[in-house]
């Protein structure tokens, strides 16, 4: 490791589940033969960190933790096995911190389903410390031009909307319904969608996410705090009154994954990515069979996926919107998380 990396660095650890977050000085981690160590400027804040400080899921974290999986910064050292990337190139870190890269699912670009993978602010440390490490493998290489403060959202709500409007099947023209849309997933989802030529109805709760959603390029938005019957202010806000062809739940609630097949128009897929605490999916077997609707899960993306999604960044087809704090100020960040006050997306700085 070359002299300018300290070996201590400011970090935010999770000390018990539940939290809250410590802000502390802890040792600069050492790449693996096979690793990167990217000191990491900006990450993104995503819902589940906050699920991971609270212990929501039922898939054990490591305590201590350093959460965090949107980490975008400057490689900085690297391990002798480690060739194709280079200290000095722009990386990111993603929630997929490294997988075994041999078995069938890795070997067929599945590599988030590998049951070896290795999660970036839960089973590893991740991107709220200034310095951080990943397999070499799997970072996201972000081209220099890109801005890595604007970029770090990408890294896991631009690929994870991007990989679910791929499952989706929703051709150019159709219409996709966005659950959620006025979160830092649904700002982003609506904006791929646009830029794959698809029609966006998004649905959300209040005013100042009509605001966004409309600003982003909505063509529609139904209010599920004022609607008096949803299922059919979302179908009158598709072409042929029908619903639309796609429906992406972002939701951090039940309720409309319960709801999502009653506007979905026939033969239409429902493509759940949020994961609402102890929540489950329910659907009459008899529409679902007579309509033909499909159900299925969406989650993170492979390696091509993500440079498709920072590529669609680069080319300006998408912007995050997103305040910045300081990494001493992210338990801030999660209270009002909580409070569901978060209108895009939140990026921590870790110089402050």
């Amino acid at each position: 490791m070359s002299e300018q990396i300290p070996t201590e660095q400011w970090a935010q650890v999770v000390e018990k589940p539940g939290g809250p977050v410590t802000y502390k000085k802890i040792p600069v981690p050492t790449p693996g033969p096979d690793e990167v160590l990217i000191n990491v400027k900006y990450s993104g804040v995503c819902h589940t960190d906050l699920h991971a400080m609270m212990g929501d899921w039922p898939l054990p974290t490591k305590i201590p933790l350093v959460g965090g999986h949107e980490g975008a910064g400057v490689v900085v050292a690297k391990g002798e096995l480690v060739k194709d990337i280079s200290v000095g190139d722009h990386a990111g870190i993603k929630w997929l911190n490294g997988s075994c890269l041999a078995c069938s699912f890795c070997m067929q670009a599945d590599e988030p389903l590998c049951p070896k993978a290795l999660l970036s602010g839960y089973t590893v440390d991740g991107s709220f410390q200034q310095y951080a490490v990943a397999k070499a493998a799997h970072v996201a290489r972000i081209p220099k031009d890109v801005d890595l403060e604007a970029v770090a959202p990408v890294l896991c709500a631009g690929i994870t909307v991007y990989k679910g409007l791929k499952e989706s099947g929703a051709r150019p023209g159709q219409a996709v319904a966005v659950v959620g849309a006025g979160g830092g997933l649904g700002s982003m989802a609506i904006q791929y969608a646009r830029a794959m030529g698809l029609r966006v109805v998004a649905i959300d709760g209040g005013e100042e996410k009509r605001q966004s959603c409309k600003a982003l390029g909505a063509d529609a938005y139904v209010d599920f705090q004022t609607s008096k019957d949803l299922v059919k202010e979302v179908k009158e806000a598709t072409p042929e009154g029908q619903g639309p062809h796609a429906v992406l739940l972002l939701a951090v609630s039940e309720k409309p994954f319960q709801q999502a097949t009653e506007y979905v128009r026939s033969r239409g897929t429902v493509v759940c990515i949020g994961l609402p605490a102890g929540a489950y999916l329910k659907a009459p077997v008899f529409d679902t069979v007579i309509r033909m609707i499909t159900i299925k899960g969406s989650y993170v993306g492979n390696r091509q996926d993500t440079q498709e999604a920072i590529d669609f960044f680069q080319r300006g087809l998408v912007k995050v919107p997103y305040k910045t704090a300081g990494l001493s100020e992210l338990q801030k960040v999660y209270d009002l998380m909580k409070e569901g006050k978060i209108v895009g997306r939140y990026v921590v700085d870790t110089s402050r």
